[in-house]
């Protein structure tokens, strides 16, 4: 069973969202072996500077790189974006070539750094439109409960 892993910078601090993520991970427990590791938001000043949000941002990213393992895909705004029916391929061709973990990332709201997005095998954005960061994760998760249900030929994407 291929092993999907989200490490996401900071903690889903609504229960809404929380009750979301458990939802999805319920449903993905059929599909995969999910992992999710919440590392904490490295914290800076009320208006930091870019020399700090960069120092931030390379601090997390060691610890990203840390847990990272397989496929890392990296969730950036600058990121290709690609269909629900892309994604699924995405994973689907993954699996078959002996992938045995997909690693997603998703930064802190300043972003990732450099040295996680250079790791990463691919670079995913999932809309030019801004949402709420800590909506990420449930998107994600939704979004990669909906590639397997592709995969499978199930009802969940008609």
């Amino acid at each position: 069973m291929l092993s999907v892993k989200i490490i996401a910078v900071g903690k889903l601090k609504e229960k809404y969202l929380r009750d979301a993520c458990a939802e999805y991970i319920k449903r993905l427990s059929r599909y995969c072996t999910l992992q999710i590791i919440e590392l904490s938001e490295y914290r800076l000043p009320d208006n930091p500077s870019e020399k700090e949000i960069q120092k931030a941002l390379s601090e997390e990213g060691k610890d990203i790189l840390k847990r990272c393992s397989g496929m890392i895909i990296a969730m950036c705004i600058e990121g290709k974006q690609l269909s629900s029916v892309k994604l699924s391929e995405k994973i689907t061709s993954a699996a078959a070539q002996g992938t045995g973990c997909i690693t997603f990332v998703i930064g802190s709201s300043c972003g990732l750094a450099e040295e996680v997005k250079s790791a990463a095998a691919l670079r995913l954005s999932m809309s030019e439109m801004t949402f709420p960061h800590q909506l990420a994760r449930v998107m994600l998760l939704e979004q990669i409960y909906r590639s397997f249900q592709i995969a499978s030929g199930g009802k969940y994407h008609k």
